[in-house]
């Protein structure tokens, strides 16, 4: 940008000498005057051929971006696809970003949305941006918009870098930052009083699909093949999309990873946050107790709206921590009937586009084994052994649920009103079934595929040498196969593949990726079950006492985005109850 600046000055400053010193002379000033033309017609053509040649250069609707180049990798980090959504512009839809004329450096990673990272506040409001990753020459490829994970209240658009992706799956690559926690998601009446929403978030995804949908073509990418995905939250998201309304037509296919289908009560979430901000309204003397706050932020009134603007995003973004896979400590995801329907995912109207789920097959392992639960006093006084065996107990039965969450049973709600292709897959490696026990009790965990598109991730560090091994390299490489195709046409079959067939109730096939030490295991098969047939076994389970067992039901299985059944049939107490 500076360097273009620098040039168009020196021609201006060259034709402005020139001229002066032509003035100075004879009457006869042509032949002068026809020397500084030149000049300036030589410099302003050597930059246009620097400018043409420099790929790194592009232009967009709101003002050209200046990336950087890595061999024949081309990226372009933090292009604005929106206005900062701070002061008046907060609890809004996004609004369209200023234009801008100089080439916009976008040659390192901006910062991601606020967000509680440990005990800090970390991230910008200026978070309405996001990075294309393209191969130089790249032309009418298949687009790929990815949404990152972290329960929409952490993470960052950094999550799965997109340079292997583009060279492997022949696509270009969009990440999108988007707003997070309670700026990104909050349904308080005084927001939404006039037909608005609290999904914000949602709507900042929205708006970067249109952005690609208007600029995408100048990047390499086909602006009428765009694929959604997500992983974790993302994946929710991605499942959400299919049933709003303000995402109709946004985009061709989907990808959800580890995603699910859940969605919140809008009334109920609203008087969580209400409980979450009445501290701080007592602490600001708008109420005296923090029920009598809580009551009062349920109001829709100017008081409470104005009120809302004025706290500052440092006091606001801690106030929900990490929800650890439960809606009802973090609620998001609103039924408000206007992105997402009042009914959920029992409506009978979806963006019906080609979709591929996948599922890790130890989906809980990570959440369960990090659960704080086993640090309380409920768990002092057991051994080493019964602490192990209680997680390993809570672990199987929590992933056996969370995997079939994550794709068969959205497939099963979706399928009767789907008017698309479903296509679910599922990923051994390193679970109990494995021949490879790399990854010990963690098993094909939540973001176990995440290395098979990406070597620059957060597990790679964590479990030395698992994902270098040639098995898992050659189920990657298999994975990325079938991906690619589905990039391109919505069905990830291909030469020289095994056949994946598409999900039926009659036939209720996933494609089952693992690998050993030296192969990839590719096969399909029905790795379907029931929630009744997985409480059944775990209640046959002895492999902790009956003690154990209900603290387990109780108090790490209980209240997640899977526990429905369970808590029903264990008739747990809702985590709701305290605003019910």
């Amino acid at each position: 940008m500076k360097k273009q600046g620098l040039i168009v000055g020196i021609v201006f400053l060259a034709a402005v000498m020139a001229a002066g010193c032509a003035g100075a002379g004879k009457k006869d000033t042509a032949p002068a005057t026809s020397k500084a033309e030149e000049t300036v017609n030589e410099a302003v053509e050597s930059t246009k051929q620097e400018t043409e040649s420099d790929g790194t250069i592009v232009s967009t609707t709101y003002g050209p971006v200046k990336g950087v180049k890595e061999g024949e990798i081309l990226t372009w980090y933090g292009i604005p696809y929106g206005k900062e959504p701070s002061g008046e512009l907060r609890f809004k839809a996004p609004v369209k970003p200023e234009s801008w004329k100089e080439p916009l450096e976008c040659i390192s990673p901006s910062k991601p949305a606020l967000q509680l990272t440990g005990t800090e506040v970390t991230g910008s409001e200026d978070s309405l941006r996001l990075t294309v990753y393209a191969k130089e020459g790249s032309e009418k490829l298949p687009v790929m918009v990815f949404i990152h994970g972290g329960n929409n209240q952490t993470g960052n658009a950094g999550e799965i870098p997109g340079v292997e992706l583009v060279k492997n799956d022949n696509c270009v690559y969009v990440s999108v930052d988007y707003r997070l926690g309670l700026l990104g998601f909050n349904c308080l009446p005084a927001l939404t009083k006039d037909g608005g929403t609290g999904n914000f978030g949602m709507l900042d995804i929205a708006s970067a699909l249109d952005w690609v949908k208007d600029n995408i073509k100048e990047f390499g990418g086909d602006p009428e093949n765009v694929t959604i995905s997500g992983f974790s939250a993302g994946g929710r998201d991605v499942m959400a999309m299919l049933i709003s309304p303000v995402f109709e037509g946004k985009f061709q296919k989907a990808v959800a990873f580890s995603g699910g289908m859940t969605t919140s009560e809008e009334e109920l979430s609203g008087k969580k946050i209400a409980k979450a901000l009445a501290p701080l309204a007592v602490e600001d003397k708008k109420a005296s107790e923090e029920g009598e706050a809580a009551k009062w932020l349920m109001t829709d009134g100017a008081d409470v709206k104005e009120y809302l603007y004025s706290i500052s995003p440092e006091r606001l973004v801690p106030l929900m921590g990490n929800a650890m896979i439960r809606m009802s400590v973090f609620p998001h995801l609103y039924e408000d009937g206007k992105v997402i329907p009042k009914e959920g995912f029992d409506t009978k109207v979806y963006n019906s586009v080609p979709l591929m789920m996948l599922t890790g097959s130890s989906e809980f392992s990570l959440f369960c084994l990090n659960d704080p639960y086993f640090k309380s006093d409920d768990m002092k006084g057991y051994s080493e052994e019964e602490l192990k065996s209680a997680k390993t107990f809570a672990s199987k039965y929590g992933s056996n649920m969370y995997r079939i969450f994550n794709a068969q049973t959205s497939a099963e709600t979706m399928y009767d009103n789907y008017k698309s292709d479903i296509y679910l897959c599922q990923v051994d490696y390193g679970s109990d079934a494995s021949a490879v026990k790399d990854l010990g009790e963690y098993g094909a965990f939540h973001g176990i595929f995440v290395p098979m598109l990406s070597s620059k991730n957060n597990y790679t560090e964590v479990f030395k040498g698992a994902f270098e091994k040639p098995g898992y390299v050659a189920m990657a490489k298999e994975y990325n196969r079938y991906l690619a195709n589905f990039l391109a046409s919505g069905d990830p079959n291909g030469d020289g593949l095994t056949s994946w067939s598409k999900w039926s109730k009659d036939q209720k096939v996933s494609m089952v990726f693992d690998g050993d030490e030296t192969k990839g295991i590719i096969v399909q098969k029905d790795g379907s079950a029931t929630y009744e047939d997985i409480i059944k076994e775990m209640k046959a389970d002895t492999s902790v006492s009956q003690e154990i067992k209900d603290k387990m039901v109780k108090n790490v299985l209980n209240g997640r985005w899977f526990s429905t059944v369970l808590d029903e049939t264990y008739q747990n107490k809702s985590l709701w109850a305290d605003v019910e």
